[in-house]
């Protein structure tokens, strides 16, 4: 396989789709930043990925909730002399339950992590690509951003952002050598269902694997596609179904996939989502 030695900087790499782009990227002999919050994950994948595949990684430890933390990044790794090839805003989290009996500043929380974070890094490291007419983004949405999303109504709203906001500056950088992609999987396998308390949910029944989900987005993003929905299935309810179904009967189907065997008004307030 032929290597690759651009530098990826990858958001919420401690675990899950991060992780699984961590790993794929060096596998291609890239090289990597990967930044989270829980700093022992990190330095276990660090180990892992040099030893694995002699990948030079750098670990950066931030919680992408503080308003700072995106432009310490970017500093950071300017003052290092790391020239970023690849940003891979990957990290995110959700939670479950009416939006009226949830605690503000965790849903203040989510904004800043799935919506502000992404869009400041994309900023930050945009002209410096746009200016060497080379470079990739990948923004990790959801197929939850297509639709009205009753038990997750700010979760489901952060990821309409990240879609529509990739579609947009995809558009913006046509000519300039640098693509944006965005991947909206389905329910995957990783920490988020049991973090962000949605165990039990019907659609959660199946999900895909981090690692299929972050190939589908790994190799979309290097083949400069806009959008990737992982699966046959997805794609047909996606592209198809959504897009020709009432609003009002979407959002009723949307609310039926989330609900549990429990009543919701009845279940309480769940911790939030590992964020990285």
């Amino acid at each position: 396989m032929a290597t690759d030695r651009r530098l990826a900087l990858i958001t919420g790499a401690s675990s899950g789709i991060g992780a699984e782009l961590a790993r794929i990227h060096a596998s291609r002999g890239g090289d990597l930043v990967i930044t989270a919050r829980r700093q022992k994950e990190l330095e276990r994948l660090k180990t892992d990925l040099e030893s694995s595949h002699g990948s030079r990684v750098h670990v950066i430890v931030k919680d992408l909730a503080e308003p700072d933390a995106p432009q310490a990044i970017y500093n950071d790794l300017n003052t290092r002399g790391l020239r970023i090839d690849y940003l891979m805003n990957n990290a995110g989290f959700g939670n479950y339950g009416l939006f009226h009996q949830q605690d503000w500043a965790r849903n203040e929380a989510m904004i800043k992590v799935n919506v502000l974070a992404l869009a400041a890094l994309t900023r930050l490291f945009l002209p410096d690509m746009v200016a060497r007419r080379s470079g990739r983004v990948l923004n990790v949405a959801s197929m939850a951003g297509f639709l009205p999303g009753p038990l997750q109504a700010v979760y489901y709203a952060t990821k309409a952002f990240v879609i529509s906001f990739s579609e947009a500056i995809a558009n913006e950088l046509a000519g300039t050598g640098v693509t944006a992609t965005v991947l909206c999987p389905g329910p995957v396998e990783t920490e988020f269902a049991r973090q962000a308390g949605t165990q039990g949910v019907r659609g959660f029944a199946r999900m895909a694997s981090a690692h299929e989900v972050a190939q589908a987005g790994y190799e979309a993003m290097l083949r400069g596609r806009t959008m990737i929905v992982p699966g046959s299935l997805n794609k047909l309810m996606i592209h198809g179904l959504l897009r020709l179904a009432p609003r009002g009967l979407v959002t009723r189907t949307s609310r039926s996939l989330m609900e549990k065997r429990v009543r919701v008004d009845r279940w309480p307030p769940t911790d939030y989502a590992e964020r990285g």
